[in-house]
Order: structure tokens, then C-alpha cells, then sequence
């Protein structure tokens, strides 16, 4: 019954945050670009007045805009509306996700103003990069994208482990790639220093190869080998841990999704009905047990056998009489101990 709202604000909200990064990576299209043409006055020494047509940098065009101004007046509301509802304010101020996206929203709102304004701020547009990072409010809506969260968080020791070793034979062989390149005559050195060469180590152990820079001399092609297999090997040596750890959470996503999402009524001890004699055989006096304790039939306190009366079962003295004894005894120990002490 609750589902199907809950459902439909999942669905809007994704469909927000996929419209917004969509309206922020197209803008920067060239063909989806207005260019801009302004008319400059220029005072000659003639006296004479000149008018040109100036054509400055491209902006983008209006529409996304106001694409982009529905979409965070949306993310403003959802905001505010999980900011009020939240039972602790600043628990939800503090999370990674919230924080995103408070800074993009608030990047919008003051990048709209200084363009109103004319005045260009390079510092603010870089950080209307943050924008795009509203990708991982999606982690609400996905479970995969949680799966992967989880997985990292699991497995967080053996990456840390995975980037020292990295580190480490990145320092190493791009010393060795430096001095072995110079051993031999090569006028075609691509290594003139060391951090050039951590370059090269970076792209070879990890097995990307971009081409740009490459050894020539023999001693330099046998370091640059055992770099690319001693990349190799490091980069596989934690996949299985981290394999192990998605595939754990994986199932537990998956049985958790297979449990029926609607409440099972509990039903109390008391409630239980228990199994009696079957029909037609119950004595005199007894009727058939009901759901609060009360049997039915006629009874001593009936005065008509053929009615029934309600007679109320103590089946809780058991578990009070059980309570006195404990406390009787312990009366009577502590007694026993005051005689004998005295």
C-alpha cells in the first residue's frame, strides 16, 4: 500500500538527477553552444568614432538554463524536506552524499547570480564540477551501486595494501628506467628525470601503455618487462578477496529481497488456541478452550448444566508460586545465617 508512493518519488528523483547531469555534460557541446557577438565602440586618433562586431566565447543556450533550474529547485525542496524529517540535523549534514549535494545547489544559485551580474568567476565554475558528483545520490535508489559501496568498505584493507605496493614499484623501477636508459649512447631519451619516469611506471604496472614514452636501450627494455609483470601480479593478487567480499554481499542483497516486504501480524501467546479433545468428546463440565483463556461449559458455578458458564483457567500460578518459593528460601537462608553468626 505504501510502496507504490515511495516508488514513484524514487522514480522523480532519479529521473532529476539524470536530467541535471545530462544538461551539464551537453552544454559544453559546441553545436549546442549560442555564440556570442558583441559591439565594441573604439575612438580613433582621427577623432572619428568606429563600431565593430566582436565575437567573444560561446555560451550556452537558454534551455538549459532553465532545465537546470527545475532540477535544482527539486533538489532544494528534497532537501529541505529530508533536512526537517531527519531526527538528527546534524548526522544528516554531515554525510558525504548531503554535502554534495548542499555545494552543487548552492554553486547553481551563485553562479546564476554572478551571470545576471556579468562578472565571470573561473573558481566558481570549477566548482560546478561538484554537479556531476550528484551521481552518487543515486546510491539511495540502486542496490548495486550499495553492493559496490559495501564491497569497497569490506575490502578497504587489502586496496590500501594494493596502493603501497603500487607505490612502492612505481619509485623503484622509475629509478631504474632513469639510470638504465643512461647507460648506453641514447640521444633519444624519453627519462630526464625521475618523476618523468613515475610516469611511465604508473601507465606500465598498470598495464594501460599509453606509447608516449618508451625505453630504447636494451637494459631499459628488460626493467620495463619485469615492471609490466610485477604490475600484473600485484594488481591481481587482492582481486579475490575483493571478489569473495562482492559476491557475500551480493547474496545477502538478494535473500533480503526474497523477504515478504509487508508485516506479518504477531499473534500473542495468549491468543494461541491449543489442540483439546476432539468434538463430541469433551466431558461435563468442560467446554471447548477459547482465545483468552476462558473455558466454556457447564461448570461448578453453573447452576444450569446446560448452559455454559465462563470459568477463568489460572494457568499463571505456576510461574507465581514458582516466585514465592525462590523468595521463601532466600528468607530462610538469610535467617539461618543470622543465628549462626550470632
Amino acid at each position: 500500500m505504501f510502496w507504490f508512493p515511495l516508488q514513484i518519488l524514487s522514480f522523480v528523483s532519479v529521473f532529476f538527477v539524470v536530467v541535471s547531469i545530462l544538461s551539464f555534460c551537453l552544454k559544453t557541446h559546441p553545436d549546442l553552444r549560442v555564440p556570442v557577438i558583441a559591439n565594441e565602440t573604439q575612438q580613433l586618433s582621427t577623432n572619428k568614432t568606429v563600431w565593430k562586431l566582436v565575437r567573444k566565447p560561446t555560451e550556452p543556450h537558454k534551455s538549459f538554463f532553465y532545465m537546470e533550474s527545475v532540477c535544482n529547485a527539486w533538489f532544494a525542496f528534497e532537501i529541505l524536506v529530508r533536512m526537517i524529517v531527519s531526527p538528527s540535523r546534524l548526522h544528516f549534514i554531515r554525510r558525504a552524499v548531503n554535502i554534495i549535494d548542499i555545494v552543487a545547489t548552492l554553486s547553481f544559485v551563485l553562479d546564476s547570480i554572478l551571470n545576471h551580474m556579468d562578472i565571470d568567476n573561473d573558481v566558481l565554475e570549477f566548482f560546478s564540477i561538484v554537479r556531476i558528483m550528484r551521481l552518487f545520490k543515486l546510491t539511495r535508489h540502486s542496490p548495486g551501486l550499495k553492493i559496490l559501496i559495501h564491497t569497497f568498505k569490506a575490502s578497504a584493507h587489502e586496496l590500501s595494501l594494493l596502493v603501497f605496493f603500487l607505490v612502492l614499484g612505481i619509485v623503484i623501477f622509475a629509478s631504474l628506467i632513469f639510470y638504465a636508459e643512461r647507460i648506453q649512447y641514447n640521444p633519444a631519451n624519453d627519462f630526464k628525470s625521475i618523476p618523468v619516469g613515475l610516469w611511465w611506471a604508473i601507465v606500465t604496472m598498470t598495464t594501460v601503455g599509453y606509447g608516449d614514452m618508451t625505453p630504447k636501450t636494451y637494459i631499459g627494455m628488460f626493467v620495463g618487462s619485469i615492471c609490466a609483470v610485477t604490475g600484473v601480479l600485484t594488481i591481481a593478487l587482492p582481486v579475490p578477496v575483493i571478489v569473495s567480499n562482492f559476491a557475500m554481499f551480493y547474496s545477502h542483497t538478494q535473500a533480503r529481497a526474497k523477504l515478504p516486504k509487508t508485516r506479518q501480524r504477531v499473534v500473542p501467546v495468549e491468543a494461541v488456541r491449543p489442540k483439546g479433545p476432539p468434538s463430541g468428546a469433551v466431558p461435563p463440565g468442560r467446554g471447548a478452550w477459547k482465545r483468552d483463556g476462558v473455558a466454556g461449559g457447564g461448570g461448578p458455578l453453573s447452576n444450569n448444566p446446560g448452559v455454559a458458564t465462563p470459568t477463568v483457567v489460572r494457568n499463571r500460578a505456576l510461574p507465581l508460586a514458582s516466585e514465592a518459593t525462590k523468595i521463601i528460601g532466600k528468607l530462610i537462608i538469610i535467617i539461618l545465617y543470622y543465628y549462626l553468626t550470632v
